[in-house]
């Protein structure tokens, strides 16, 4: 991964036509999600413990001579936010970012839980920040981040993070060395509807406290991977009861915790020992091995 999103305004030259820029967008991974009631605007803070995992997608980024934007990406079909981030920034720079051709090469489940699209969009960012010669500082980056989506602000610079806000407070932090099996689902969820079932239900919180959260990620891994908690993981089981089942298999497959990764519907379970993660991975159908990165 590229450290587009830091340093100084204007500090490298713009891109030539011929660079082909590549960059990783790796998935995450609540492994605490805790969620507030919504504010006025309908947003709901949160205060979230994020692993990012070795999972990623791959975008590359060819400048063009004339034209416009192009998002190429046959697994999401209709609205990319990759082609957001790039309109954003385009309208925050001015002329400063030639035209691109942005290639994505999905490895991550789309509308998972597991931060793909979000971790594409701040993956353009930092390409599109480097291209146009870094005319924006990472707290620029950030604005623009958070602006696209509550996940996309911990994605610019991907790592271990606790986060808070509406997803614009970003901690990095040290986790264990850990391994996770994921048992991604054909059929996504969407967001907003999971949070809708979260308000129906009553399932946010009047109060968030980061520090039970810092203590947690300093924790040693069994102790870490037991305390896996996700608040919206009572909306996504009401939406799809069979979910519970999965988090069963992966507990009695080995794993030392398991849950739901933020709205779903993807499971996952943490292995502190990568033989086991995969001979638990082998017995589910459709499972996927990520160490934490």
């Amino acid at each position: 991964m590229r450290s587009g999103a830091g340093g100084s305004r204007r500090c490298d030259p713009v891109r030539s036509l011929s660079t082909v820029l590549r960059e990783l967008a790796y998935a995450k991974l609540n492994l605490v999600l805790h969620v507030g009631s919504p504010r006025e605007d309908g947003m709901h803070p949160i205060c979230s413990l994020m692993a990012s995992i070795e999972l990623a997608d791959e975008l590359t980024a060819m400048p063009r001579d004339a034209g416009s934007d192009s998002v190429i990406c046959p697994d999401v079909p209709g609205h990319n936010l990759a082609a957001r981030a790039l309109a954003d920034f385009r309208s925050r720079t001015g002329g400063e970012l030639q035209p691109l051709e942005l290639t994505i090469d999905k490895r991550i489940p789309v509308a998972a839980g597991l931060g793909g699209g979000s971790a594409d969009a701040a993956a353009a960012l930092r390409l599109a920040n480097e291209v146009a010669g870094g005319p924006l500082t990472a707290q620029e980056l950030l604005g623009l981040a958070a602006d696209l989506g509550s996940d996309v602000p911990s994605q610019l610079d991907p790592r271990h993070a606790l986060v808070q806000g509406v997803g614009d407070q970003v901690e990095p932090v040290e986790l264990p060395p850990l391994t996770a099996v994921l048992v991604p689902v054909a059929e996504g969820l969407s967001t907003a509807t999971v949070y809708a079932e979260l308000d129906r239900i009553g399932g946010a919180r009047d109060r968030l406290d980061p520090e039970p959260i810092r203590e947690l990620a300093a924790a040693p891994a069994a102790e870490l991977a037991a305390g896996l908690e996700n608040d919206l993981q009572s909306a996504a089981l009401s939406l799809r009861p069979e979910l519970a089942a999965t988090l069963e298999r992966l507990r009695s497959e080995g794993a030392l915790g398991a849950a739901v990764s933020g709205s779903g519907p993807t499971c996952f379970g943490l292995f502190d020992d990568r033989a086991a993660a995969d001979s638990a991975a082998a017995s589910i159908q459709g499972a996927l091995v990520s160490p934490l990165r």
